[in-house]
């Protein structure tokens, strides 16, 4: 029997990208299509659209250093889709077996990584506002990621005597901001490193040339 084939039309559906992306994916060799022999048409095996959209770390990463574009379906271009996209991946966790009494921790963290992008970049966007948000619910891993101002643009305005991107992200995760202990904003690192210090949870975060690598409590 044929494999059924996608046309070029509902591949672009399915990865959330327009015709001429797909066609410039194509012709790069990042995505190459399939013609039928004698034939122009662009087609797609929907497996090997799966296998491309599921490497989260590639796109994010070619997103942040080059501005490349990736499947559009992992887009938020504001705080108020990234949140319905975080109610959908709060579903699909608390579905999961085993996952009962982690899953609201982990949509802390997302959530608090992810408002963070929006809170502090609102206005002041260097170029592609909003961020990016993928998921793989059965390899345990979420990856977001923005072309924001970064964590040390952003304190200088309160810490102007921070003079790398080590140091900021230091305060971030480490001290209180703002005067008011109480106050959540711009206190939400710290959040999340209480959280991933006492759950099975791993974490990877960057900006600048600074990096924190945390591995949860079950290492």
């Amino acid at each position: 029997m044929e494999e059924e084939l996608l046309t070029i039309g509902q591949a672009a559906e399915y990865l959330g990208v327009s015709l001429n992306t797909l066609r410039r994916w194509d012709e790069s060799g990042k995505l190459i299509a399939i013609r039928k022999e004698g034939g122009a048409h662009r087609y797609y095996r929907e497996k090997d659209l799966e296998i491309f959209s599921s490497d989260l770390f590639k796109f994010a990463s070619e997103w942040i250093k080059n501005n490349s574009e990736f499947p559009g379906t992992f887009y938020c271009q504001n705080s108020d889709i990234f949140r319905a996209k975080l109610s959908k991946m709060e579903y699909l966790l608390m579905e999961k077996p085993g996952f009962e009494k982690l899953f609201s921790l982990i949509v802390l963290v997302a959530g608090e990584i992810g408002d963070n992008s929006f809170a502090h970049n609102i206005g002041r966007w260097p170029d592609t506002p909003g961020i990016f948000f993928g998921y793989d619910i059965q390899k345990g891993i979420i990856v977001l990621a923005d072309r924001g101002l970064g964590i040390l643009e952003t304190l200088l305005q309160v810490r102007p005597n921070l003079s790398n991107h080590m140091e900021a992200v230091k305060v971030a995760f480490t001290e209180f901001i703002s005067g008011r202990a109480p106050e959540k904003r711009g206190n939400g690192l710290k959040s999340v490193r209480e959280v991933v210090s006492t759950q099975p949870i791993d974490l990877f975060f960057a900006s600048g040339d600074a990096e924190v690598r945390m591995q949860g409590s079950d290492k």
